[in-house]
């Protein structure tokens, strides 16, 4: 684990090097105008790494400021790296002229200008919220038809704010659910910002039962104070636990960062009605369809986020996002409600389900 660390560290410090070495190349004048053009972009990435590293040791609204301004250092970095590779393959086959590449102000500009524009149309796309539905018919007795809102990695906290939450609930509620469903990473990485903005009111309003499991990042900041901040705001959470709604047998799994946590099938040997799976993380789908599962639903891997991360996600787990079957198993594994670090998706969605059983 350690050398795997070392070398992706290695291989960034790399990357940021070779992305420095070309903005410094492209910048048109002298030394003082590349060190400008540079530093700027070394500076932003020390208020990325204190908006993510040092958030805890100031106040939530210094904090705040830190995530938001910083953290979108993340995405220009991806990108800036995409086209310094593009254009010198480019360039090397021919295909773009080399003197764009040097002392360039129009080259120094479509390049900023770029991935601006792509941060800029990836923020207005992950405001934008999609509404999947799903109707599934057993023939497992049900006291009523239900319709179900499910939504996961919500990371509410230093970036998504309160203001983004009651804007979610409303949505949620729109739905006229019978009963709301969360699949983790309900907090981002700390529990403070939640506590000292009173998320737990608007997490109050939702017109229905909430049930949720943990993910990854309240293991991450803290799950006791997680697990406590839940009960305050009344949302039941299911840790390696079974619960009964209306004949629906919605089960809980503790996530996988426990270690400890029941093996699937101690969980399901006695279950006969309509089951639905909270899984965060999407691994060893086989699980369910052997279990017997109705229904699963995960999230974690908000499809990569942005492109082209989404191509890993979806060659690294069996189903990244979306509906699947195995069997008589149906699985959902959903992009996210809320996001992770920056507000940017590119060619992912950021979505919720609606679920109807009926018979």
């Amino acid at each position: 684990m350690k050398l795997k660390i070392i070398l992706v560290l290695v291989v960034f410090a790399l990357s940021l090097a070779y992305v420095l070495w070309r903005l410094w190349c492209v910048t048109p004048g002298g030394w003082p105008w590349k060190l400008a053009v540079t530093g700027v972009f070394v500076l932003w990435f020390g208020v990325a790494i204190a908006g993510f590293a040092l958030t805890e040791h100031f106040s939530v609204k210094m904090a705040t400021q830190l995530y938001e301004v910083g953290l979108p250092w993340l995405i220009a970095f991806l990108y800036l790296l995409l086209i310094c590779v593009v254009t010198d393959v480019a360039v090397l086959c021919h295909v773009f002229p080399k003197a764009l590449l040097y002392n360039s102000a129009f080259g120094l500009a479509s390049t900023v200008g770029i991935v601006a524009a792509i941060m800029i149309a990836g923020n207005i796309h992950y405001r934008q919220k999609y509404r999947e539905e799903l109707a599934i018919k057993t023939e497992k007795p049900l006291e009523k038809p239900l319709t179900i809102v499910l939504a996961s990695d919500l990371h509410v906290g230093y970036h998504n704010r309160r203001q983004e939450l009651a804007r979610w609930v409303d949505i949620i509620n729109a739905e006229h659910p019978d009963l709301v469903l969360i699949g983790g990473d309900i907090l981002d990485r700390s529990v403070r910002p939640l506590l000292e903005g009173d998320f737990a009111a608007e997490f109050r309003r939702i017109e229905a039962p909430v049930w949720a499991t943990l993910g990854n990042h309240e293991y991450y900041s803290d799950v006791d104070g997680a697990t406590k901040f839940f009960s305050d705001a009344d949302i039941c959470l299911l840790r390696d636990e079974v619960r009964l709604f209306r004949g629906v047998e919605v089960i809980g799994r503790d996530d996988r960062t426990n270690s400890r946590r029941k093996p699937l099938s101690a969980l399901t040997g006695s279950l006969g009605g309509f089951t639905i799976l909270l899984d965060h993380q999407p691994y060893h789908l086989e699980e369910a369809e052997a279990a017997g599962i109705d229904f699963q639903f995960s999230g974690h891997t908000h499809r990569g986020q942005v492109w082209p991360i989404s191509w890993v996600t979806d060659a690294v787990y069996e189903k990244s996002w979306g509906h699947y079957t195995r069997g008589h198993t149906h699985y959902y594994v959903s992009s996210g409600l809320g996001i992770w670090g920056p507000k940017v998706r590119i060619g992912t969605r950021s979505e919720y389900l609606v679920l109807h059983i009926k018979n």
